[in-house]
């Protein structure tokens, strides 16, 4: 993907490997896309057994989708010793879902998730279909989202050829080893959606991608935050990460930011939530619009999460002394997740 010079100036580019020739991992923040992530290559203090990362080694594909009428949220997990996907369509207009699905997948054969941020992934099991198949190469250009389910069904294209760089982010994981995580701009979105005999333009929309991939602990929890239109979107977390994929993408540029501080009440998630940096580069408003919710006690496995859809008022900054930028309904999500896994 082709990037302005002075983006670079906020970020470093992107190496092409996460972790260097001595085995140690490339922290920090990146701008632009990494190639394949192999944690096996890890030196001492970082390195694990193959059978300690048999049952660490965390990978998900996420992708986000959303116009002033619908908010779609698409995912394919591998955690190693299994996976899952979901996937849901939320109206905004009357305020609920209108379809979802989740289901765990057999071990080994239901999902792919590429060790590559720009592979291609995939799931298929019992009716459930997704493929993922982002653009080939380095200088960006069409991905491509299908999903095919008994309730519904998504047909859609976004192209990132014009768009300000992605982020990556690499950094040491408390009780578990390194992580790395690769998260796109808003890219602008076309394609439909059916539930039903219900036909839903995605032209005009926006689309963000989000592909993790690290070596985690038993228990990650995390605070997380996200909207995007074509000139702002900003990705924040406070949990399992710290702030290593706090940032601001604003006119073409792509910008770090603090730590992350959301305040809410975990008993009535659907209130307003105030999340601001300790920078003083961003401070905004999120109105929820409804919610997806999930728990799951699989006995060795635990799994609790929601996820609020909603949109976002307020102001964010590129540096302490420019003049603040207005946020009016920026649409996207929240989330507050804990597992076990």
């Amino acid at each position: 993907m082709t990037f302005s010079s002075t983006a670079i100036q906020n970020l470093p580019v992107a190496p092409a490997n996460v972790v260097d020739a001595s085995g140690q991992p490339r922290m920090g923040r990146y701008a632009g896309q990494t190639g394949t992530i192999d944690w096996s290559t890890l030196a001492a203090p970082f390195a694990r057994s193959g059978w300690w990362r048999r049952f660490h080694h965390k990978r998900w594909q996420y992708v986000a989708l959303s116009t002033p009428e619908l908010f779609c949220g698409i995912a394919i997990v591998d955690v190693g010793w299994t996976n899952t996907a979901f996937a849901y369509v939320f109206d905004r207009l009357q305020g609920k879902q209108i379809a979802s699905f989740s289901q765990d997948g057999i071990p080994g054969l239901s999902a792919h998730v590429s060790e590559q941020p720009g592979g291609a992934s995939r799931f298929n099991c019992f009716g459930h279909r997704i493929s993922y198949q982002p653009p080939v190469g380095a200088h960006g250009g069409k991905h491509q989202l299908s999903l095919h389910s008994k309730q519904f069904s998504i047909e859609a294209e976004f192209d990132d050829s014009g768009a300000t760089p992605q982020l990556l982010a690499v950094g040491p994981i408390a009780n578990g080893s390194v992580h790395a995580t690769q998260k796109s701009p808003g890219m602008p979105l076309s394609g439909k959606v059916l539930v039903g005999d219900q036909r839903f333009d995605l032209q005009g929309g926006v689309a963000s991608a989000d592909y993790s991939n690290g070596l985690l602990a038993r228990e990650t929890e995390w605070r997380w935050a996200s909207a995007h239109g074509l000139d702002i979107g900003f990705n924040l977390q406070s949990g399992y990460f710290g702030n290593q994929e706090n940032v601001l993408w604003l006119d073409g540029q792509l910008y770090p930011l603090g730590h992350a501080h959301f305040e809410y009440d975990p008993v009535t998630p659907l209130a307003p939530w105030h999340i601001y940096t300790d920078d003083g580069l961003l401070d905004l408003t999120f109105m929820p619009e409804g919610a997806r919710r999930e728990n799951k006690n699989l006995l060795i496995a635990v799994t609790r999460y929601i996820q609020p859809i909603g949109s976002f008022s307020g102001w964010v900054k590129p540096e302490p002394n420019a003049e603040p930028r207005l946020v009016q309904h920026l649409v996207g999500v929240t989330e507050e997740h804990f597992s076990r896994w």
